[in-house]
């Protein structure tokens, strides 16, 4: 059952009443509604929704077999949240370090269940020192509280840690550049779930050139990061394709379920330990 204050942040995403749909209904059709790039054919999931997917070794490393960075071998293992920050601001492992006035490191709680990730900061993230500000910034934070946490409860990063140019997706260069770095952090949190945003950060991170439609829907498990990841769509997107939001809240009511079911198993833990 939702509670009053849930139900208000669903109306802040853009989404007046919920109404659970039976798995039966069909799927819809929209050309709009798949992040996808063009040269990949559109395909409707052939999962159940909540379904567990790990993937195969292929699709299980952060860093592309075919990329050479000098980040996958940089050893950044035993740095603290401190030395972390202070080597991301010195990187030059890649283009982006040429253009940018700083590095977007990440924010939020460092002990959080939640840990979302996105693709690249834009310009604005860049002004402001954060990642997800502007109207997207505003959209996930709605998301966020949607699910029963505050934006200072979760932890939220990027692949990337300079913005691109032009706002454009991080390539797979950019990404393995920065892979240690984002592995680091995943580490040094030890969250309960990742939820992946965006069909590019998706890709990236899991190796995959799955379309969202195949994506979403189940818990995915790569062999570096040891959480769940689920996948949903980037607040950007969403704001240009509000009709896409009733299946943004899909995607958070299975982060919510399993975290949940985290938190229940903790509790349980703590509770025979004492």
């Amino acid at each position: 059952m939702m509670s009053n204050q849930q139900n208000a942040y669903l109306k802040a995403m853009g989404i007046d009443v919920w109404v659970e749909r039976s798995p039966t209904l069909p799927a819809e059709n929209s050309s709009l509604t798949e992040q996808v790039s063009e040269s990949e054919p559109v395909l409707k999931s052939e999962l159940e929704p909540g379904s567990e997917v790990v993937l195969n070794s292929e699709a299980s490393q952060l860093i592309p077999e075919s990329v050479t960075a000098t980040s996958a071998t940089l050893n950044v293992k035993s740095l603290d949240w401190h030395e972390l920050r202070s080597t991301i601001a010195e990187c030059q492992l890649c283009e982006l370090a040429k253009n940018r006035t700083k590095t977007i490191f990440g924010t939020g709680k460092k002990n959080a269940a939640l840990m979302i990730i996105g693709g690249a900061p834009n310009a604005e993230d860049e002004l402001h020192g954060e990642p997800f500000t502007g109207e997207a910034g505003k959209l996930l934070t709605a998301m966020i509280n949607a699910m029963g946490y505050q934006r200072k409860d979760v932890y939220i990063s990027n692949l990337v840690k300079c913005r691109t140019s032009e706002s454009q997706d991080p390539s797979i260069d950019e990404v393995a550049a920065c892979a240690s770095y984002l592995r680091r952090q995943v580490q040094l949190l030890q969250p309960g779930l990742i939820l992946a945003l965006g069909s590019v950060t998706a890709q990236r991170l899991l190796k995959s050139k799955s379309t969202m439609s195949r994506l979403r829907g189940q818990l995915h498990y790569i062999d570096e990061i040891t959480v769940p990841i689920v996948v949903s769509f980037e607040p950007a997107y969403l704001l240009r394709s509000p009709n896409e939001k009733r299946k943004a809240w899909e995607d958070l009511q299975l982060a919510m379920k399993e975290l949940s079911t985290i938190e229940t198993s903790t509790e349980i833990f703590r509770s025979v330990e004492e």
